[in-house]
């Protein structure tokens, strides 16, 4: 691929980011074919903020607080959630979640950070894992930034258990996939008042 005049370059650069905020620099650099220095440059240049920087701006513009666990119980950070719809958790793999021998992160790193999104998205106070059925699909490595996606399939009507898929990737591989069956409380608060 030839390298973009400048112009060109930047608006690409947007429509990318636009298209998906989770880009790294380093995933820029591959699609656009231009250094790390010149796409913090062209970032620079446009006033678009380092991905933690953006990642905040998303979470502060559209954010349902949590309210099945505390914040900091969460495993990654949650930069868009919609209590009983949907939820996007991002999680970097560093040096204490892997396997020091292989560089490969441990299973239940990336399940705790699945499972701990499945449970943020529930409108409830009490929201605990009941079951789950999941399927490790890649290994994610050492450096890798893990953004899990989750989305209420069935918020549980009657029977105080919902339903909620979470699909984990790394770029645009999928690493994970689970589907878990979340028991509430609501249901069983409600049939007690009456």
């Amino acid at each position: 691929m030839e390298r973009l005049p400048k112009r060109q370059r930047h608006q690409q650069l947007g429509q990318l980011l636009d298209e998906n905020p989770f880009l790294t620099d380093r995933e820029l650099t591959r699609l656009l074919k231009v250094s790390i220095q010149t796409i913090r440059l062209d970032r620079l240049e446009l006033s678009i903020p380092e991905l933690r920087e953006r990642l905040k701006l998303m979470a502060e513009r559209s954010y349902d607080s949590v309210k099945s666990l505390p914040l900091d119980e969460v495993i990654g950070d949650i930069v868009d959630l919609q209590l009983d719809k949907s939820g996007i958790s991002l999680f970097e793999i560093s040096a204490e979640h892997v396997f020091s021998r292989t560089g490969i992160a441990r299973g239940h790193h990336v399940f705790a950070q699945a499972n701990s999104l499945a449970v943020a998205v529930i409108n409830d106070e009490i929201a605990l894992t009941a079951a789950a059925d999941l399927r490790f699909l890649r290994p994610a490595r050492l450096g890798e930034k893990c953004i899990a996606k989750a989305y209420v399939r069935s918020s549980g009507g009657q029977k105080g258990k919902a339903k909620v898929e979470v699909c984990t990737y790394v770029g645009d591989e999928m690493v994970f996939q689970g589907n878990f069956v979340i028991y509430r409380s609501a249901v069983e608060s409600k049939t007690l008042k009456e």
